[in-house]
């Protein structure tokens, strides 16, 4: 196999790119020049863990949905909605409410007893929003500097109600107590009918938030960004080249916390012509608009167990990292959706970085852009198989060894590590190339490649 790029992404890619030193990863092909031999582009899925919660208590039930989650402080918080279908009376059972659970862990969770609103004439209930937007209200803790302490948190919900219709903002000091930022929505345009969320973008100084729409009775995702979390921008719609048209409901987009330049996507891809089955995919993106979208399922309804079912496989808006596991991350999905009497959430495990790597199974290349960084060290995201192995060469703009650090300086690199060390045998340190640009070239037998950082 030879990949090179077409003749427009050439010319780009012999614009050294400056990373710096932030993290990249290889979810895209934004770094790659070239890729040969069984070198690829790899999806990795998530492994399935225990089940977390189980929606039982009576507000909660069979149609509990829409978690988000995210760790503040030293504990994680979870909103989700509780609500209830009656099968056999084919409607709904109870209100819909926004709930709210909390961990030290990420494993066992929490649901306390708030006293906020009321439920069958008792206040003893894990209750966070009863009112307009309990049916998709999604939080999120804002990391804008300039954010006054009375709106730390903030959150997205919808409104139906005539005159009414569209997202409402709101906010609170403690993520527990929420009013409404302003009493009329703040983005009017799209279909609403989803988990609809935003997120401060550090790395570009604005608020981003993405909705469901239909364009062309197909759903979709549209986006706009906004100064204040009140003003926002007309939306767009999302770009997806390559990828074909598919009904997305959810995007559990947000920005990855070890790249936040990298935006990171799971979205429900659903099939109204198979009983409303969903099941999750992965997207990436740089810039927001456009995304890298992979035709694979990320956890296919046969896994574990209960998930073939109407809407009963969504994966969660948030990922997390949990104590004592340096080198996982843990994402969350949605199980037995209208089957029971309750649904229930579980936890998924990947390896740090582990979204996609650059594999070889046998012998591949992967030569990359002309880069310019900061550091004197290499540090590689790395899994070698036995008897694999990965080794790493710097070049010049012309594709010439660079003295020192040469393919055939670079001893074998077999490891299992996240922040794996680059050695060379006749140099210490990459300081007197900083600023200068280098490509990359890697050989790879046996062997994934996740991500690198000059450190």
């Amino acid at each position: 196999m030879f990949c090179v790029l077409p003749a427009a992404a050439a010319a780009l890619a012999a614009q050294p790119v400056d990373i710096g030193t932030r993290l990249e990863l290889f979810v895209d092909d934004y770094l790659i020049e070239e890729l040969a031999g069984d070198a690829r582009l790899q999806l990795h899925k998530p492994v399935p863990r225990e089940v977390v919660l189980v929606t039982d208590r009576p507000w909660e039930g069979n149609t509990s949905a829409y978690y988000t989650l995210f760790r503040d402080g030293n504990r994680y918080r979870m909103y989700y909605r509780g609500s209830h279908f009656d099968e056999t009376a084919r409607k709904a059972a109870h209100r819909e409410v926004t709930c709210y659970a909390e961990s030290r862990d990420g494993i066992r969770w929490e649901r306390p007893a708030l006293g906020l609103f009321e439920w069958e004439g008792s206040r003893q209930n894990n209750i966070v929003w009863d009112g307009p937007g309990a049916h998709n209200f999604t939080p999120f803790r804002d990391t804008n500097p300039a954010c006054p302490p009375d709106q730390r948190y903030k959150a997205l919900a919808s409104s139906d109600e005539p005159g009414r219709r569209g997202l409402l903002a709101f906010v609170s000091s403690d993520g527990i107590r929420w009013r409404l930022l302003r009493e009329e929505p703040v983005i009017t345009e799209g279909a609403f009918d989803s988990q609809n969320l935003a997120f401060w973008d550090g790395v570009r100084g604005r608020y981003v938030e993405f909705h469901r729409g239909f364009r062309d009775k197909v759903r979709d995702i549209m986006t706009s960004t906004s100064p204040d979390f009140l003003n926002w921008t007309k939306p767009v719609w999302l770009e997806y080249p390559g990828a074909p048209r598919e009904h997305l409901y959810t995007n559990a987009i947000l920005p990855y916390h070890r790249a936040p330049h990298i935006f990171l996507g799971f979205p429900t891809r659903f099939f109204p012509e198979r009983g409303q089955q969903v099941e999750p995919v992965f997207m990436s993106s740089r810039d927001g608009l456009s995304f890298r979208r992979w035709p694979e399922a990320l956890i296919p309804v046969t896994a574990p167990q209960d998930r073939d079912g109407n809407r009963s496989n969504y994966m969660t808006w948030g990922i997390l990292e949990l104590p004592g596991a340096p080198n996982e991350l843990s994402v969350y999905a949605t199980e037995a959706y209208y089957t029971g009497p309750d649904s229930r959430l579980r936890r998924f495990t990947y390896r740090v970085d582990g979204f996609v790597s650059v594999r070889a199974d046998k012998a591949g290349t992967l030569r990359t852009r002309p880069l310019r960084f900061s550091g004197d060290r290499l540090v590689l995201n790395v899994q070698t198989e036995p008897g694999g192995s990965l080794r790493v060469g710097l070049e010049d703009e012309q594709g010439r060894p660079i003295e020192g650090f040469a393919m055939e300086d670079c001893p074998p690199i077999r490891a299992d590590s996240i922040a794996h060390t680059v050695t060379w045998r006749r140099a210490s340190s990459l300081a007197r190339l900083k600023g200068k640009p280098v490509r990359l070239r890697f050989e790879l037998s046996g062997a994934d490649l996740f991500s690198l950082q000059f450190k």
